[in-house]
């Protein structure tokens, strides 16, 4: 656990004022997203059948939070980490057509987080999917589509602006695309995290780009992706550089998903193959599921960096350790 404490920090809006704040950039930025991608609101899942294959595994050792339920004890649930597969499934279930979407308002429980200033057990984030076509899964789509949402987040930048004008942190005009490799052919001496933190601070916004295989030179990933939604060659985060704290902030984790044929070498990459087995990968590999491009966007973490927070918790209700509490307390940041 590792907590920043700014130096001589003092919020800019009460708790009060910050609640207002989170409701106004919730609701104007998902109608942004949902106009800009063409995507249509819908319900989805807090839980899970444990065998449906619908989980996302994350790095693959974190625990689920899971649960039986008196009606079904036979069929074991989990809270969801994501909702990356379901909403592929939901897609072809609900009837959507080419370059239509949906986006919900996920929730979810992540037991085993490292809890520190950008990181809770508690996620919340706007999941989002859209239909595309086998000839788009490329680069060309995707950065077309980190595009588009980085115009979003400079258009909610702007409201905000509008809106509390002393209390915005103010964002780059512009988002660098770069590789995973590259960074690590430009600094082989760094960890993935200090990479992540020196080319965010030197372009402000960024999208890293082929998350999940290994790199060329250490052999191993540059961070852990699960195998079976993102295609590790057509995926990325975007990260911006967060001034208050001194390091990088990641808004969103997204990517063109997996083919048929990109499923099997990564399940066989990630020694899972098992999981061919399961009624989601069953679907996907017998080519019953659309082509997707989706991806899941903080919405804490969109507040807390707009609002110039210095911890998640001052825009969400969590829990935390009590030295947390304590040390916070001490620098002025009041936890939710």
């Amino acid at each position: 656990m590792e907590l920043i404490l700014p130096k001589d920090y003092h919020p800019t809006l009460t708790v009060r004022d910050t609640e207002a704040a989170i409701v106004y950039i919730r609701e104007t930025f998902q109608d942004l997203l949902s106009n800009n991608l063409n995507l249509q609101r819908m319900s989805a899942p807090m839980f899970v059948g444990k065998d449906t294959g619908l989980n996302d595994n994350l790095n693959g050792v974190e625990r689920p939070v899971g649960f039986d339920m008196k009606a079904m004890p036979e069929e074991p649930m989990e809270i969801v980490h994501s909702l990356a597969k379901w909403k592929r499934m939901a897609l072809k279930k609900y009837g959507f057509g080419m370059h239509e979407g949906l986006y919900t308002n996920m929730n979810a429980i992540r037991r085993d987080e490292d809890l520190d200033n950008f990181h809770s057990i508690y996620v919340d984030q706007w999941d989002w999917e859209k239909i595309i076509s086998k000839e788009e899964r490329t680069e060309e789509t995707l950065k077309a589509t980190v595009e588009t949402i980085f115009k979003t987040i400079k258009q909610i930048e702007k409201a905000v602006a509008k809106r509390y004008p002393g209390s915005v942190y103010h964002l780059a005009d512009e988002i660098y695309f770069v590789t995973t490799q590259e960074l690590e052919d430009r600094w082989p001496e760094l960890t993935p995290e200090e990479r992540e933190d020196k080319i965010t601070k030197e372009k402000k916004a960024v999208f890293l780009m082929k998350i999940g295989d290994k790199l060329k030179r250490s052999g191993e990933p540059h961070d852990g992706r699960a195998p079976d939604y993102d295609d590790w060659q057509l995926n990325g985060d975007i990260m911006f550089w967060y001034e208050p704290l001194q390091r990088k902030i990641e808004i969103s984790s997204m990517g063109i998903r997996v083919s048929e044929e990109s499923l099997r070498e990564q399940l066989k990459k990630a020694h899972c193959e098992e999981r061919a087995e399961l009624p989601f990968h069953k679907m996907l590999l017998e080519g019953k599921l659309p082509y997707t491009i989706g991806g899941g966007i903080g919405q804490s973490r969109l507040c807390m960096m707009l609002m110039k927070k210095a911890h998640i918790g001052e825009v969400q209700a969590s829990t935390w350790p009590r030295e947390m509490i304590e040390a916070c307390e001490e620098d002025n940041i009041e936890l939710l």
